[in-house]
């Protein structure tokens, strides 16, 4: 069987995510994210270039998800496509591309965070777990203040 693969864009979030609404009523989320780009030097050093400025969308659960978890500043990697446009706008067209992201998350190598692994409720239609879920902060356990034991 085929690997299905996907374009992936990975960087910053460089504006306050902002969630707005389709016509269809479908959750849309925007977000102006960065790239920045490096050069290794024959010493081995790294030479910073011009960081790029792109803009990020997505829809649905996604960018629920996306709008409750991200804030400006946050590294994250996304799975989706680029989709160019255009769009009328004070009576000029205006033509860019943005990245739409179908999947998209922190960027573990450079966020720390703790994962939730309790089990979702039973019973419930998944999409009503995972928002039952979702929002929820994850218990902490205090940590145990004995010694640690040597052994031979």
């Amino acid at each position: 069987m085929e690997i299905q693969t996907q374009q992936s864009f990975s960087g910053f979030v460089a504006s306050e995510p902002r969630l707005t609404y389709t016509e269809n009523g479908d959750a849309r989320l925007f977000m102006k994210v960065g790239k920045e780009y490096y050069r290794q030097e024959h010493d081995g050093s790294f030479t910073e270039l011009e960081t790029t400025f792109h803009n990020l969308v997505a829809f649905k659960a996604a960018a629920e998800q996306g709008h409750a978890r991200f804030a400006k500043g946050d590294r994250f990697v996304a799975e989706g496509y680029v989709r160019e446009y255009s769009c009328e706008r004070d009576g000029q067209t205006i033509e860019g591309e943005e990245f739409t992201a179908r999947r998209l998350g922190h960027d573990m190598a450079r966020t720390r965070y703790e994962v939730d692994r309790a089990p979702r409720r039973q019973g419930v239609g998944r999409a009503a777990a995972w928002e039952a879920s979702a929002f929820e902060p994850p218990a902490h356990s205090q940590p145990t203040t004995s010694s640690p034991a040597i052994g031979m």
